[in-house]
C-alpha cells in the first residue's frame, strides 16, 4: 500500500500505450479502498497487447508507480512499453534476442511489472526514483530509454 496516504486520499494515473496508442486516465483508490471498477479498466489497459490476454495487475505496482511520480513532483503520463505479458508473448521474447534480458520467469507473466518512461522526466531521474524506494526491483534500459519497475524482490540492473 501506498505509504503516508490518509483514507480521504484519492490515487489517479494516466497512461498512454506506446504500441496501442491508447489513453486511460483512472482513479483506482479512493476513501481508503481500491476501486474494482478502475482497476478492471487497467487490467484491461495493460493487458498482453500481442494476444489479448489479460490478468489482475498487482495494485502494490500501481502504487509504487504513483509513489515515484509523487517523489518527482510530477503528474505527468506514463508511457507504456510493456506491462502483463502472456506466457506465450514472453517466451517469443526471449527467443527473439537471447540478450535482451528478458527474464523466463518474468514479473511481467504475473502483473507484477511494467516497462514505462514518464512524460517530462527524463528516464534516468525515474530510474533513481524508484531505486530509492527500495520496493522492488528497477531496471535501467538506456539504449530503449526505458524503466523497468515490479514488485518482486529488491534488486536492481
Amino acid at each position: 500500500m501506498s505509504k503516508g496516504k490518509s483514507p480521504a486520499d484519492k490515487r489517479e494515473l494516466s497512461f498512454y500505450h506506446t504500441h496501442t496508442g491508447k489513453h486511460l486516465d483512472v482513479v483506482y483508490w479512493q476513501d481508503g479502498q481500491y476501486l474494482d471498477t478502475a482497476l478492471d479498466e487497467i487490467n484491461v489497459f495493460l493487458s498482453d497487447f500481442r494476444t489479448g490476454d489479460k490478468v489482475d495487475i498487482d495494485p502494490d505496482l500501481l502504487d509504487l508507480i504513483y509513489d515515484v511520480r509523487a517523489s518527482l513532483g510530477s503528474d505527468g503520463t506514463y508511457q507504456i512499453i510493456s506491462a502483463y505479458r502472456s506466457p506465450l508473448t514472453n517466451e517469443m521474447l526471449r527467443a527473439r534476442s537471447a540478450s535482451s534480458g528478458v527474464a523466463r520467469k518474468s514479473q511481467h507473466v504475473l502483473g507484477k511489472a511494467i516497462d514505462v518512461r514518464l512524460e517530462g522526466t527524463p528516464t534516468t531521474e525515474l530510474r533513481d526514483a524508484a531505486i530509492r524506494l527500495q520496493r522492488g526491483g528497477v531496471g535501467y534500459y538506456e539504449k530503449s530509454d526505458f524503466v523497468h519497475m515490479d514488485t518482486g524482490r529488491v534488486r536492481r540492473w
